[in-house]
């Protein structure tokens, strides 16, 4: 899921095609990622995608992960400029 877009089928509006990029310190391996093949890193950045109406879903979701989110990029609007 880390660096990926996920958008799903719904209605075309203008909060449907609004992506964000969170920049995610601190996470960290538990009970929740060991499902995953691939072990997550303590130290440095990830950069995660996710569309706007999956946004508190993903926040809840780096949370139980141990990360801290500390920059919310819209892709969105930096496409625009």
């Amino acid at each position: 899921m880390f660096g990926q877009t996920t958008l799903g089928v719904g209605s075309v509006s203008s909060s449907a095609s609004r992506v964000f990029r969170y920049e995610v310190v601190g996470l960290r391996q538990n009970q929740e990622t060991d499902k995953n093949k691939f072990n997550i890193r303590r130290s440095g950045s990830v950069f995660i995608t996710v569309p706007y109406s999956r946004m508190n879903e993903e926040m809840q979701r780096i949370s139980r992960l141990g990360g801290r989110i500390i920059k919310i990029e819209s892709l969105s609007a930096a496409e625009e400029n």
